[in-house]
C-alpha cells in the first residue's frame, strides 16, 4: 500500500478546515462555559451577543469568511497563506485548549 503525500492545495484545505473547526469549537466550548458560570467573553464586541443565537451566526460566518480570504491569499502568495493559517491554527487551538481546560472545573 502506497501512502500519498497530499499536495499543497491539499494541505492548504486541511489546514482551512482545521481553522474553520477550531473558530467554531470556540464559540461553542464559549458558550457552554458561560452559560455555567466558568468563564466570561474577553471580547468586547462579541460580547453582547454571547448566549443569543447571532454569537454562533457570527463565529459560523466569520469562519467561513477569514478561509475564503486565506485561499484567495493562497493562490496569489501561497507562502504567506500557509503562514497567516498555521498562525491562526496555533491560535485557536490554544484558545480551544484553554476553553477545554475550563470545562475540566466542572
Amino acid at each position: 500500500m502506497k501512502i500519498v503525500s497530499p499536495t499543497g492545495k491539499n494541505k492548504m484545505k486541511i489546514l482551512l478546515g482545521t481553522l474553520i473547526g477550531f473558530i467554531i469549537l470556540d464559540g461553542v466550548l464559549t458558550e457552554f462555559l458561560l452559560g455555567n458560570g466558568l468563564a466570561r467573553e474577553a471580547n468586547p464586541f462579541l460580547k453582547p451577543l454571547v448566549g443569543d443565537i447571532g454569537f454562533m451566526v457570527l463565529k459560523v460566518i466569520g469562519a467561513l469568511l477569514v478561509a475564503f480570504i486565506l485561499w484567495d491569499v493562497y493562490r496569489r502568495f501561497p507562502r504567506v497563506a500557509a503562514i497567516a493559517t498555521w498562525a491562526a491554527v496555533a491560535g485557536y487551538g490554544g484558545i480551544v485548549l484553554w476553553n477545554a481546560s475550563l470545562c475540566l472545573l466542572l
